[in-house]
């Protein structure tokens, strides 16, 4: 917010106004960085537990003596983390996903190492394919988080994964780019993160056909993402839905259950025309 030189006209409606409005702010902020703090310190524990490939496990019990969930007919869902990350961001939106019926759910790694997103998008085609073959499935889901979304979007978008991809579900994924963490440009993939970048542009040309569905979730405390709406979509040729989240940072959309339910809702769409709910309160 700018601060002008009209501002001492209005000096006395702050007065009344403002105080409040900060203090809301500001525990809505101190809720949120503590959430980020204690989901850093959990994902820490359990990052070397996600360093290989997970292995082909069967599906969970259901726990407590509680009866399991109907099984859900959708096709395989492939939750892909980001940047340097692994599959252990994703342990507890896995399981939330099973006992709700998902049994098809796959955690891809790709590399710490990684420097294109281009060459990262080509290995997804792969991995895609290889799980729609081993499943007999055509199409899969995607539920990228926020690197890994971006991943997804360009497997979709530009190297025909449409084919494969029916729905698209991004976390905090920086569509238009995002400013965030200036120093972080010696790295190549966090420039082509950046707007503006050849990747960037990439993504904005005419995509015509398109057949993938994007659902896009936002967060309004999300510091990775400068402007905070780059983690929206706005595409001519796409079908894109933006679900804002209220009241949580960058990590804790990979594990907040309203979160979770708002990806099954978008998951459980059975047509391009349906929409999931406007916006999600979980502070």
């Amino acid at each position: 917010m700018k601060v002008t030189g009209v501002l001492p006209l209005f000096l006395p409606l702050c007065r009344r106004l403002w105080p409040g409005r900060l203090a809301g702010l500001s525990v809505a902020l101190v809720k949120a960085t503590a959430l980020e703090a204690a989901i850093l310190t959990g994902h820490l524990l359990l990052y070397p537990t996600g360093l290989t490939q997970e292995r082909r496990s069967p599906v969970l019990p259901a726990q407590d003596g509680t009866a399991p969930l109907p099984v859900r007919s959708g096709p395989p869902v492939v939750l892909l983390h980001g940047f340097i990350d692994n599959r252990s961001v994703f342990v507890l939106l896995r399981r939330n996903l099973a006992q709700h019926g998902r049994q098809r759910v796959i955690s891809l790694n790709y590399s710490p190492l990684t420097c294109d997103i281009r060459a990262a998008a080509e290995l997804l085609g792969r991995h895609i394919e290889e799980i729609c073959e081993r499943t007999g499935s055509d199409r899969v889901d995607i539920v990228g988080h926020s690197l890994g979304g971006l991943i997804a979007r360009y497997y979709a978008q530009c190297l025909g994964g449409d084919l494969r991809v029916r729905t698209l579900v991004t976390l905090g994924t920086p569509h238009s780019g995002t400013s965030a963490a200036p120093l972080a440009n010696a790295h190549p993939i966090v420039r082509q993160m950046r707007p503006g970048s050849g990747v960037i542009e990439e993504l904005a040309r005419p995509a015509p056909g398109c057949r993938t569905r994007f659902v896009c979730f936002w967060s309004d405390l999300d510091s990775v993402m400068v402007p905070l709406e780059t983690a929206c979509l706005e595409h001519p040729d796409l079908d894109a839905q933006n679900v804002r989240v209220t009241g949580i940072g960058h990590l804790a959309l990979p594990v907040h259950p309203a979160v979770a339910a708002g990806i099954r809702t978008a998951l459980d769409t059975p047509h391009p025309g349906d929409r999931v709910a406007g916006g999600l309160t979980v502070a």
